[in-house]
């Protein structure tokens, strides 16, 4: 498992999800802002709540009961298991390597290991690779997971509402932009019931442009990867 007893603690006294993946140290003014904007960001969610007085828009009140939903059985996923990030690694190398002969994974393994990247794996398979090379990935990432307690560990009331709603807000536009730009991706999770936890590591596949693996050659999805550990 890649999640500590702190961040479990923090699930479970706060009853949210409120984690950022990234590498870079967040300042104390960038912390405030960000209470700011997940904050406008529930109060947002919130007001489109009110649709649901309304007929013409069931469908958008729908929606975003279905995301509430799935945000809340993503964070059961993790409370029970804590590898949430190794499995949606799994399912995106999965998909990156679906369609890969045994020639092209040959070659990429080769590629890593010029990198200094070593993935061990059993029988050179497509489901193979994609678990051995997540494995390595969850294992070697320097991931930080910076708890951001946006209306405070104890808020209460409206503000803290706002808050935890903000984080359900941004988990759902993250999920959105996910199924633009990689749909199978996006297919893959949900089918878990994972799409809405792919914020948490959102950041980092924009960092590395993960989304290339989709059309990229082989040489590009090494390089991928090695951006990924590094």
């Amino acid at each position: 498992m890649y999640y500590n007893n702190e961040v479990i603690s923090y699930l479970q006294a706060n009853k949210i999800l409120a984690l950022k993946l990234d590498h870079a140290l967040a300042g104390v003014g960038k912390a405030v802002s960000n209470q700011i904007e997940t904050i406008g960001a529930g109060a947002t969610r919130a007001l489109y709540y009110t649709s649901c007085f309304t007929d013409e828009y069931q469908d958008v009140c729908q929606q975003q009961k279905n995301e509430d939903i799935r945000f809340k059985n993503g964070v059961i996923y993790l409370l029970r298991h804590g590898d949430v990030a190794y499995n949606m690694l799994r399912l995106y190398f999965e998909e990156t390597f679906r369609y890969k002969t045994f020639d092209q994974l040959k070659l990429i393994k080769q590629k890593l290991m010029a990198a200094n990247i070593h993935i061990a794996v059993s029988s050179l398979t497509n489901a193979g690779f994609a678990f051995a090379t997540a494995s390595f990935v969850a294992a070697g990432m320097n991931l930080r997971f910076e708890l951001i307690s946006l209306a405070g560990r104890r808020a209460g009331g409206v503000v803290a509402a706002a808050g935890i709603y903000g984080i359900v807000q941004k988990a759902a536009e993250s999920a959105q932009r996910l199924h633009i730009n990689y749909p199978a991706y996006y297919s893959a999770l949900y089918a878990q019931e994972l799409e809405m936890m792919y914020f948490l590591i959102e950041p980092l596949f924009e960092r590395v442009e993960a989304f290339k693996a989709q059309w990229g050659s082989d040489s590009e999805i090494a390089d991928i990867i090695t951006r990924i550990v590094r």
